[in-house]
């Protein structure tokens, strides 16, 4: 079997990280059961660029069991879990070309090793791979794929608005159980993780500027506030900025809250959203940190560019001195510190993102001769479904409508 990962010696471990992730994932480990009881991908070829973790071997282990053939990239140089990567290979048998601590180059050629084996349906987290098969790998027919961020999905609507797109794709991102829970609580939770790790500083009192207010913005703001911190919003749309505000967050430029910051935390998809310009203006000891897919949020060319001196201070901390003698911080160099720095979310909010991933495999199998190139959010019946059993997971039962009020709300007649 052909694979490259780093030690596949640790396999053993990755296997009980990866059992301590499904008895967290009680959503996926129901859809496992009923694709793998019709074998609903037997013969299917699967080829995926995700972050290597534990939970993500849940998925790939779920697609496994309902007959599909893996082949499994990184989306991101440091994000994956070496021990996760070789119980895959070691025990399920998937193809793995993943390791933490990839170079670009590395990235890229196990990217295009994957698509050496011609797959039916790819999945994809940022846009990379998809971005790669438009360019180098036009004449592979695929049934289609999905997309597991908004940066990814951005660019596959780019795609589709400039007539390019190949294949139909369902933007998993999209759906309601993986934004507001997976972008919202789980990157909320894992981002401040991912920094006190590397760090250790104390969050309350602390002056916390967040660059996005999307709704990964969302949760890290509001968890910073929890914590103690008083937080400041930097936005350039007007209507998320007045919901900051609304919210209870100071609202200011990037010029104003650089000189004041103490923790600088971007989600934003967007590129040198923190410029050289405003680390020069930021005090002595200011913290950076990047929670956005790409390690371009923060302008970490520019930022070497004007240092003085670099230092590794700790794991994933490295000292920058500036001209004026003061040091800023940057963690992860520049990459998702949660992912970076930390283990990424927890299981239990991967456990809904993961079912739309399967689901959305499985409709599009079904239903690859009909549906068209374009993107596609996930059915709301796939995201109800995940979210029900989600909920039946943590032992949750929800109100149900008599058939009264059924009828009441199709009707037009009455009123008060």
């Amino acid at each position: 079997m052909e694979y490259n990962v780093k030690d596949l010696s640790l396999a053993d471990q990755g296997k009980k990280q990866i059992e301590w992730a499904e008895m967290h994932m009680p959503a996926l480990i129901s859809i496992r059961q009923q694709l793998s009881s019709s074998q609903a991908f037997k013969g299917i070829r699967i080829s995926a660029v995700l972050h290597v973790t534990k939970e993500t071997a849940a998925l790939v282990r779920t697609l496994k069991a309902a007959g599909a053939d893996i082949y499994l990239a990184g989306s991101n140089p440091l994000s994956t879990q070496d021990d996760v990567a070789a119980a895959l290979v070691k025990y399920d048998g998937i193809h793995v070309f993943a390791w933490k601590g990839e170079s670009e180059t590395d990235y890229y050629n196990n990217m295009n090793e994957i698509l050496k084996y011609e797959p039916n349906v790819v999945m994809d987290d940022g846009g990379d791979l998809h971005a790669l098969i438009h360019e180098k790998y036009r004449n592979i027919k695929l049934f289609g794929g999905t997309e597991e961020t908004t940066t990814g999905v951005i660019r596959l609507k780019a795609m589709e608005e400039q007539g390019v797109l190949l294949y139909p794709v369902i933007a998993v991102n999209n759906a309601f159980t993986k934004y507001l829970f997976d972008n919202r609580v789980g990157t909320g939770q894992s981002a401040i993780d991912g920094i006190l790790r590397a760090t250790n500083i104390l969050i309350a009192g602390k002056v916390a500027v967040v660059v996005g207010y999307g709704w990964v913005g969302r949760g890290i703001a509001s968890r910073l506030r929890g914590m103690g911190a008083r937080v400041i919003v930097v936005e350039v749309s007007p209507l998320r900025a007045l919901e900051a505000l609304m919210d209870g967050f100071d609202v200011m430029p990037m010029k104003d809250a650089a000189k004041i910051g103490d923790l600088f935390v971007t989600a934003t998809g967007n590129i040198n959203v923190i410029s050289k310009d405003h680390i020069l203006l930021m005090k002595n000891g200011a913290i950076l940190a990047n929670a956005g897919h790409f390690n371009v949020e923060i302008d970490v060319k520019g930022l070497k560019e004007i240092a003085k001196n670099i230092r590794t201070i700790r794991p994933y901390t490295e000292e920058y001195e500036l001209p004026n003698g003061n040091k800023v911080y940057l963690l992860a160099d520049g990459r998702l510190v949660n992912l970076a720095a930390a283990e990424g979310h927890p299981s239990e909010v991967m456990d809904l993102s993961f079912s739309n991933q399967a689901l959305s495999v499985d409709y599009i199998v079904k239903n690859h001769l009909s549906i068209e190139k374009r993107v596609y959010n996930v059915p709301l019946d796939i995201d109800e479904q995940v979210a029900f059993l989600k909920l039946k997971g943590m032992g949750i039962e929800i109100e149900t409508m008599t058939e009264e009020q059924k009828e009441y709300i199709k009707q037009w007649k009455y009123g008060t």
